[in-house]
């Protein structure tokens, strides 16, 4: 697979739009670790601490969250999915008039012994990411293919790259942000956002289908502090806003739940 290359001790795939824009991807977590547009500007944060070497979850760009979210479970924290390694599907780089992609694929057989015993169900994961030249596109597909309900959580927990976390601002949730120090806010789901940056820097729209809620994240100073995957002054260059159902819901044998999540350039 030629667009195969490592992301520290991680293999990843790197895909690429017609207009230069590009995005890689590692199988650990089905992560996504970059964005960059057709000028080579990054759109997502990574911690420069973040091991990206498969010993914890990587700290930055795009953590898939299932099946549990946080601390609401019984399971790891934010689940297993950002800790397993998914199987890559397909890839291609864009073609004229046709976007880039990579799609990823998670089921119980790819598990680790003591993590298939705290999670005895059959499921399956799809996670296809779709690259435009100023767009790019999350799909997240949660499958029962077993013969028993089970309940989940879900999230794209999307680290946005900033100049200035305290000049930014978001727009289209019901209660205003405050861009202030620590941010943790649970806002029921919207359609869009506008997460604007001051002029001269990128701002972007946000997108979801098929989530409950937006979840924004910022550990300000002193929890950033306390982070070991975090260095010090790195909470005033990221926010967190992210797609989510952060409370466990059923999903029967047999049945499937879709989530979209779409970032795209605000001329």
């Amino acid at each position: 697979m030629s667009n195969m290359e490592q992301a520290g001790q991680l293999s990843a795939v790197r895909i690429k739009a017609q207009d230069g824009s590009q995005a890689l991807i590692a199988l650990y977590g089905g992560h996504l670790l970059s964005w960059k547009n057709g000028a080579g500007k990054e759109r997502l944060f990574l911690s420069e601490r973040s091991a990206l070497d498969g010993s914890a979850a990587i700290r930055g760009g795009v953590p898939v969250i299932f099946p549990q979210f946080g601390q609401r479970g019984n399971g790891q924290r934010h689940g297993f999915a950002r800790t397993a390694t998914w199987r890559l599907a397909s890839h291609a780089d864009g073609q004229p008039g046709i976007p880039a992609h990579a799609e990823f694929h998670l089921n119980q057989d790819d598990l680790a012994p003591a993590v298939k015993a705290d999670w005895p169900y059959a499921f399956e994961l799809r996670l296809r990411f779709t690259l435009r030249a100023d767009a790019l596109s999350m799909a997240f597909n949660v499958r029962n293919t077993g013969q028993d309900d089970f309940s989940f959580a879900a999230a794209l927990h999307t680290y946005y790259a900033l100049a200035d976390f305290a000049s930014t601002t978001l727009d289209g949730l019901a209660a205003p942000i405050d861009f202030s120090e620590f941010l943790d806010e649970i806002h029921p789901a919207t359609p869009t956002l506008s997460l604007r940056q001051p002029a001269g820097q990128e701002s972007l729209q946000l997108q979801q289908q098929g989530f409950n809620e937006w979840v924004v994240w910022n550990p300000g100073a002193a929890n950033a502090a306390a982070l070991l995957d975090m260095a010090d002054e790195e909470w005033r260059r990221f926010v967190c806003i992210e797609p989510a159902r952060v409370d466990k819901q059923i999903l029967r044998a047999g049945a499937e739940w879709s989530g979209l999540h779409t970032v795209s350039s605000i001329p």
